[in-house]
């Protein structure tokens, strides 16, 4: 399958030190198998940047994630739910950003909603329940999926196209 990297400079080797901390699934390499919204996402930040979009696409074999003997650490979820909450939160609430709060190589799962950071600040400060946060965290334009990439492990499944 066809993943898409939405940026401002083409990518020919994926360099996860360079990765950002605080994302939905932690410091990683994130892609779509929707080119429409990682052309929405380097749009945005060509924006800010006063750059050209550019989207990198990669081939990756998708069956290693239903793959029981896959010898990564994989984790799905398929729709939005108190555990995806839980664990979105507690990635973009991670003070030690250097550590991972997780062991996954690839994390599969939906988008949060691009305001993310004042629900987490609503659910710290108790201002919002468990289930508030999920129902806002949701995308505003329904559910969308990404793909994070960890691990050098998984970086080397990945084939620039």
């Amino acid at each position: 399958m066809k993943l898409y990297h939405g940026s401002t400079v083409v990518i020919d080797k994926i360099d996860l030190s360079v990765s950002k901390p605080n994302k939905d699934f932690g410091k990683g390499f994130y892609l779509s198998d929707n080119e429409q919204q990682a052309y929405e996402m380097a749009s945005y930040k060509a924006a800010q940047l006063d750059m050209e979009p550019v989207v990198n696409v990669f081939e990756f074999d998708e069956r290693i994630l239903t793959d029981s003997f896959s010898p990564l650490n994989i984790k799905r979820f398929d729709n939005y739910c108190k555990e995806w909450a839980e664990f979105v939160f507690a990635n973009r609430s991670n003070e030690n950003s250097g550590i991972p709060i997780h062991c996954y190589d690839i994390v599969y799962g939906p988008i949060a909603n691009d305001r993310v950071g004042l629900q987490i600040r609503n659910y710290m400060e108790h201002n919002i329940d468990l289930e508030t946060f999920l129902e806002r965290l949701k995308f505003i334009r329904g559910i969308t999926f990404q793909y994070f990439f960890g691990t050098e492990r998984a970086i080397n499944l990945l084939t620039k196209i």
